[in-house]
């Protein structure tokens, strides 16, 4: 009997580099009264795109400007179904970039750009010039000016602002063609912050889950330019910092997350690793926790819950237990590392209340000046 898979084949896009680097193609090709409403670009790996164009229109100044309407595939990309307009004008020399409306600028160093560039990347920086170089050839110069509406709007859901990139969105991709995000592709989306916070001379980092742990961090006046989000990629994140030559990292954030590092989980998505009630049952037990209680904390639905009956047996018990929580997670840490980086760990409330944290964890905080609430 023949079996049919249901798999269904994802599809690929391209991203906002190629789109502008088809608004140029299609902005000359208008100039040169040539068929524009569709162009064909070989991307940086060999792949062949074929991108539609939305409008081309002359300006008052000569400026020519191309639309062209993002397609993501199955992307789930925040910028699918957005505007990208590429304006280019002939001027002698060279190509230059320029950030319209929309557009980002670099404001902080250790980025692939330097500060006070357009956030155009040099990947799609290289396929604009490769498309301007075949129509215009070597040695004439063209100004492209790339804009986003809706830019400024999105890059309130980007990492953007902790990378510095003030005004808008990045022109980002490495190729031009955009593939269904893989989980690489994500990961690898988060390491600039490393660079971004060693570039400001931050050698000692704080490494927050997600916005519940930079927000509480923030409130103990912890400074904002040492954190680096790592969603639940810890262990990748660690990596990359050790290999980066960051001396300490702080782990901080809620106990829901960082007990799994203590559990030696470091990809801490609980469909992959989930492992928060039975750590904090088996460390509460090793300081005497009954049998019952143990139980309670088990049959617990959440993180919460199991600290109200770890709790109930004191203050002083709960802090015993997650101070030992907090060491382990940042030994297990360092185990991972190889013992190539020093880590520390604080974990905290959802209100902000601090549970539990090491020695390493309060040299890294006092040297930082913190204000433990």
């Amino acid at each position: 009997m023949a079996i049919i898979s249901a798999k269904k084949s994802l599809r690929s896009g391209y991203t906002t580099g190629a789109c502008a680097a088809a608004g140029v193609k299609a902005a000359l090709l208008y100039e040169a009264g040539e068929d524009w409403q569709e162009v064909s670009l070989i991307a940086l790996d060999g792949t062949r795109l074929l991108i539609p164009v939305k409008a081309v229109t002359r300006e008052a100044d000569g400026t020519v400007t191309a639309e062209v309407v993002k397609f993501s595939g199955d992307d789930p990309d925040i910028t699918n179904g957005v505007s990208v307009f590429t304006g280019v004008r002939h001027t002698e020399g060279e190509i230059t970039f320029h950030a319209g409306r929309g557009i980002g600028t670099v404001t902080k160093p250790g980025l692939s750009l330097p500060v006070g560039e357009p956030a155009i990347n040099p990947g799609p920086r290289e396929l604009i010039c490769r498309v301007a170089r075949e129509l215009i050839g070597e040695a004439a110069g063209l100004s492209v000016t790339i804009s986003i509406p809706a830019g400024e709007e999105l890059a309130r859901r980007t990492l953007n602002h902790i990378l510095g990139i003030e005004g808008g969105l990045s022109v980002i991709g490495t190729t031009g063609v955009l593939r269904p995000m893989s989980e690489e592709a994500f990961k690898d989306s988060l390491v600039p912050q490393i660079d971004v916070a060693l570039a400001a001379g931050f050698d000692r980092q704080i490494f927050v889950p997600g916005k519940i742990g930079e927000r509480i961090a923030l409130s103990w006046a912890l400074p904002q330019g040492a954190m680096v989000q790592t969603s639940n990629f810890i262990g990748f994140m660690l990596e990359q910092a050790a290999e980066k030559n960051v001396k300490r990292v702080l782990l901080f954030g809620h106990i829901g997350k960082l007990a799994k590092v203590a559990a030696g989980i470091f990809y801490t998505h609980n469909r992959v690793g989930d492992a928060r009630l039975e750590t904090l049952a088996a460390y509460a037990a090793a300081e005497g926790l009954s049998q019952q209680q143990t139980a309670a904390v088990l049959a617990a639905n959440t993180t919460e819950d199991a600290l109200a009956v770890i709790t109930a047996q004191g203050e002083g018990f709960r802090r015993l237990v997650c101070d030992r929580i907090a060491a382990r997670a940042s030994a297990r840490a360092e185990r991972y590392l190889f013992g190539r980086m020093q880590v520390g760990t604080v974990m905290v409330t959802l209100a902000g209340e601090l549970l539990g944290l090491d020695h390493c964890a309060a040299e890294i905080g006092e040297a930082y000046g913190w204000k433990l609430p």
